[in-house]
């Protein structure tokens, strides 16, 4: 019992959950010696909503007569090392029963024996408990949560078309598809709030600087004012489909009112929207950034171009971190050779060995400008309730919103126009679908970097200079898909990528083994990886096991 208040206690410090709310942890009321403790006490988690669980003893019990057998809940065991108390050989049996039942759990055991009156938790073992929690928690937010496909497939993307299969089965997900002509329905129907629209264009006109137009024959200031407050408008919508907006019954809209319960979302629009309405640009970096006009809030996630696979790599990324994501076109490799070749600069530090052009059409979180700092000083990208006010200002004072280029863009609109300018850790993931295979998980742990200006508007100007750019350099570990910066461009699965703040490959690792998609590239050193423990059965190769295991328990919910 003390283990468990000890294990509750660090619990409770460390871990909140996106919202901000400090995760709660329920003890059992008794200790567990038996199958009637062990009835007891599901009984008790069930009534009080547990949704991971965390078995913890220092001394040997009965094995099957006291596991938990909930194959929906995760589950992981911490095995006290002590010599007096054989914590750890109830550990052995119990992880043995859970892989003979097919129930895979994780097994937590501390590198050095403790004294039996040892209260303390090693920091090995704390390690492991609040990546284990952590991740579980993941995994339990998304169930019965909704994907919302605003429209459908874009410029023929696979990403963009949804897969409710996918979702169901291994997320626990719903999909909810509305068709792009309920946002112009709503703006025609005024169904939004009326006066927040006013105090968000406000907002928009005082805080949201233009940049430069890139088009040769710009539109006029009459149509530029109409783009804006038609894209304030779509941020609106947007939100209130998503997660509803109890204003809105007040308006004598109740069903519009209640949203589609999603965690996650994203907006087709090119081409059959931006040929003719503004673009999402706007309506996507806002929503993924942690502020708006109503203050700093927790970020939605919210994919361009309807990236489903992206967006719920983003998913993983924020329920992970509680941080806002990046969402980018993985779009060129530089070599040093490049550089040189159309700068006449030569690549040091981090980028000796090159580097990768992230880039999209401005729906990146404005998080991404790299203007907040942790404790230390350090650039940072932060959860919401760590921003500071003058934070959010220095965001948007670094970024300009260029009107959409009516090459791609022939409705208009505005997207933002920024640079990542600091060196932070960050991790760029994927999901990507295989046909006859399934999901599997791309992960690439590095770091954005920051060139000379000059060199910086040399590089953009070749792409698009109106959209944000993240230069991305990847831990390089010089074997397989991992050998130079080239080939982790080259080995990377689709045109986009999803960007977390912090090196969080290790608990993208976990996570993915709990919702059973095999990672198929990862530069995680092979000591920080954490998965069941049966996947040690399906063979000594940790990539190769990964997959079999993966497939001989299939997805977790179907």
């Amino acid at each position: 019992m003390n283990m468990a208040r000890a294990a509750a206690l660090l619990i409770e410090e460390n871990l909140r959950f996106p919202s901000g709310e400090k995760v709660e942890c329920i003890i059992s009321d008794t200790s567990i010696g038996g199958v009637a403790d062990a009835a007891r006490c599901a009984e008790q988690f069930s009534r009080e909503g547990v949704s991971v669980s965390l078995t913890v003893t220092p001394c040997w019990c009965y094995g099957t007569e006291v596991m938990d057998s909930d194959p929906l809940i995760p589950k992981a065991i911490w095995g006290f090392n002590g010599t007096e108390r054989p914590g750890a050989v109830y550990l052995a049996a119990a992880l043995a029963g859970y892989a003979q039942k097919g129930l895979p759990a994780f097994g937590i055991y501390g590198r050095d024996v403790q004294d039996s009156n040892d209260q303390n938790i090693p920091g090995d073992v704390q390690e492991k408990i609040l990546r284990f929690v952590n991740v579980g928690l993941a995994l339990a937010q998304m169930k019965g949560k909704s994907y919302l496909s605003i429209g459908y497939a874009s410029m023929g993307i696979a990403g963009s078309m949804v897969n409710p299969e996918f979702f169901q089965d291994y997320l626990g997900m719903r999909t909810e598809f509305v068709d792009m002509t309920e946002i112009r329905r709503r703006i025609d129907m005024l169904i939004y709030d009326q006066s927040e629209f006013e105090r968000a264009i406000s907002w928009a006109r005082e805080k949201c600087q233009e940049g430069p137009d890139p088009n040769k024959v710009p539109s006029d200031r009459t149509r530029k004012d109409w783009e804006w407050e038609t894209v304030v408008k779509m941020t609106l919508i947007c939100r209130d489909l998503m997660i509803g907006n109890p204003k809105l019954t007040e308006l004598g809209f109740g069903e519009e009112a209640r949203g589609k319960n999603a965690l996650a979302a994203g907006f087709q629009g090119q081409r059959q929207w931006t040929d003719f309405y503004p673009n999402g640009d706007f309506t996507e970096a806002i929503l993924n950034s942690s502020f708006d006009w109503n203050g700093i809030r927790q970020p939605f996630v919210f994919a361009t171009e309807n990236d489903s696979l992206n967006g719920v790599s983003m998913l993983f990324g924020h329920l992970l971190t509680n941080t806002a994501q990046i969402f980018s076109d993985v779009r060129t490799f530089w070599s040093p050779q490049s550089v040189k070749r159309v700068t006449g600069y030569d690549l040091s530090g981090l980028a000796s060995n090159g580097f990768i052009h992230l880039i999209n059409s401005g729906s990146t979180t404005l998080d991404a400008t790299a203007q907040q700092r942790d404790a230390q000083g350090n650039p940072a990208m932060k959860p919401w309730w760590e921003i500071q006010t003058e934070e959010v200002d220095l965001c948007l004072k670094n970024t300009r919103w260029c009107p959409g280029n009516k090459e791609y863009f022939r409705g208009g609109g505005f997207s933002s126009q920024f640079k990542t300018a600091a060196q932070m850790p960050v991790t760029m993931s994927r999901i990507n679908l295989v046909k006859g295979l399934g999901p599997v998980l791309q992960i690439a742990e590095g770091w954005t970097i920051e060139l000379p200006a000059k060199i910086h508007s040399v590089l953009d100007q070749r792409t698009d200079p109106s959209w944000p750019t993240t230069w991305f350099v990847p831990r390089i570990t010089g074997k397989g898909p991992f050998r130079d910066v080239y080939s982790v461009m080259a080995g990377w699965g689709a045109n986009h990528g999803a960007i977390s703040f912090g090196h969080i490959g290790a608990d993208l690792i976990t996570l993915a083994s709990m919702l059973r998609i095999p990672v198929c590239m990862n530069n995680v050193p092979d000591e920080a990886i954490f998965r069941p423990s049966a996947w040690s059965a399906f063979g000594s190769e940790m990539e190769g096991a990964d997959y079999r295991a993966c497939f001989n328990y299939g997805p977790i919910y179907s």
